[in-house]
């Protein structure tokens, strides 16, 4: 059975959403975790979420305003 065209495009479109959103970092992070430290623990995704988002706050940014 084939997707189609229809089903190609959403599953594109479904990529872009994710990596525009930042939905897909946790899945990066988890990979990459395995991968090269698979015996240390991998962070639950709340955690992680929260992590992300300390980062992202303490981050000066030049702004004009």
């Amino acid at each position: 059975m084939t997707i189609g065209w229809a089903g190609t495009a959403l599953r594109g479109i479904r990529w872009y959403l994710r990596e525009a959103t930042g939905e897909s970092a946790y899945d990066s992070y988890v990979t990459h975790a395995r991968r090269e430290h698979p015996d240390a623990p991998v962070l639950p995704r709340r955690d992680f979420e929260r992590v992300r988002q300390d980062a992202r706050a303490s981050q000066t940014r030049a702004r004009c305003c």
